[in-house]
């Protein structure tokens, strides 16, 4: 049975795709927030926004690496990437957001998630962050600048599957705390990922973190 066409839009298929996605998308927001999951954010061939009021985190390291993947229609995609790397992370006022565009009759969609206000943190493990860009004000405690990434021991270690050169220039510190932060990341990981007060919103267009 041919599924009902408007405006050049197949419903029944398009509802096939996404309702099955947005109701996987509210289930692991709500086991995330209430830290049952490990969790990992990646959108195919897509950055993502996140901004946050203030990350204290402990065991801190930095390394390059390529951030590989496939876009939805199948093209591979390789960024090259600063991973950041904490042991632990407490996380203020954190958004993250995704445009994706090109919806069917509804043109560019985004999502925004929010969470850690009202004095709850975001709380997280084996974070690591696969950063584009970064504005930040930063301190750093007990650095060490220019080690090889192999031998960085104050932080979580290279992440697994990362794609980068172990003798490869890396920075390392025993704490850091970054505060206004705004950053464009294709891929966030973390052992566990604690989101106290999650909020998540879809938006007809584009709105974003920053």
């Amino acid at each position: 049975m041919e599924s009902q066409v408007r405006g050049g839009t197949r419903w029944k298929r398009f509802a096939v795709v996404m309702v099955p996605s947005v109701a996987a998308t509210a289930c692991i927001g709500v086991a995330l927030a209430q830290g049952a999951l490990a969790a990992s954010f990646s959108v195919s061939g897509q950055s993502f926004k996140v901004t946050a009021d203030r990350l204290d985190g402990q065991g801190f390291e930095q390394y390059g690496a390529l951030d590989s993947g496939y876009t939805l229609d199948g093209q591979k995609t390789v960024h090259p990437v600063a991973v950041s790397a904490f042991k632990s992370a407490s996380i203020q006022n954190m958004c993250q957001s995704v445009v994706t565009p090109d919806v069917p009759v509804l043109g560019s969609v985004s999502l925004v998630l929010k969470a850690g206000g009202d004095g709850k943190a975001v709380e997280a493990d084996n974070l690591y962050i696969d950063v584009a860009d970064l504005n930040a004000d930063a301190t750093f405690h007990n650095i060490d600048i220019g080690v090889a990434a192999k031998d960085a021991n104050k932080g979580p270690g290279i992440g697994k599957g990362d794609s980068t050169n172990p003798n490869g220039f890396a920075q390392q510190a025993e704490s850091a705390t970054l505060t206004h932060v705004k950053q464009t990341a294709w891929a966030t990981t973390a052992g566990t990922f604690k989101l106290s007060g999650l909020k998540m919103s879809l938006h007809k267009g584009v709105k974003e973190c920053y």
